[in-house]
C-alpha cells in the first residue's frame, strides 16, 4: 500500500494544524506522512506544547511552516485538511494534482482568554477533540482501502 499524504492547515500553524501533524504522523503508521502549515505562520502557542507533552509528544522546536511556500516547492497531497473556521479555510490555496480537501472545525487555542488553568483545559479538549477526528479519519480510510482491495469483503 502507498503512503497517503495529508497537509493540516490552520491560520497560525501555531496550534491545531501542529497537533493533527503530531496525531496522524503518531497513529498513522506507514499508512500516512502528515506535515502542517499557516496561512500567517506565527509561533507555536506554548500552551499547546505542554498539553501534548501531557500525553508524551513533544513539540518543543517545532518549525511553524508557511502554506504557500509548500505550494511554491510544487508539493503535493493526497488530503488537505483545513482544521480552522470556514472563512479563514476558505483562503487555503488549491495544492496541483489529486488533493482532496477536507474541512474539520476546532476552535482556536490563542482565542482562549482567562487563568491560565482554563486556558489549558480548553486546549485540552481541542486537543482531544483533534486526536478523535484523526484516529475516525484513519479508521475511515483504512476501511475504504480495505473494501477497494476487497470487494467481496464488503458483502460477508
Amino acid at each position: 500500500m502507498n503512503t497517503r499524504t495529508v497537509l493540516f492547515v490552520c491560520v497560525h500553524n501555531s496550534a491545531r494544524s501542529q497537533m493533527a501533524e503530531a496525531f496522524l504522523n503518531r497513529i498513522g503508521g506507514d499508512d500516512f506522512y502528515a506535515e502542517s502549515a499557516g496561512l500567517e505562520p506565527g509561533q507555536l502557542n506554548p500552551v499547546v506544547i505542554a498539553v501534548m507533552q501531557e500525553i508524551g509528544i513533544d513539540l518543543t522546536g517545532k518549525q511553524i511552516h508557511d502554506v504557500f511556500d509548500f505550494v511554491k516547492q510544487g508539493k503535493q497531497y493526497d488530503y488537505v485538511i483545513t482544521v480552522c473556521d470556514e472563512a479563514a479555510g476558505e483562503r487555503c490555496p488549491v495544492f496541483p494534482g489529486k488533493a482532496e480537501r477536507l474541512h474539520w472545525t476546532f476552535e482556536d487555542p490563542s482565542s482562549f482568554k482567562g487563568p491560565e488553568e482554563q486556558r489549558i483545559m480548553k486546549t485540552r479538549m481541542v486537543r482531544d477533540q483533534i486526536y478523535q477526528r484523526v484516529n475516525t479519519f484513519v479508521e475511515e480510510r483504512r476501511t475504504l482501502t480495505v473494501k477497494k482491495e476487497h470487494p467481496l469483503q464488503a458483502r460477508v
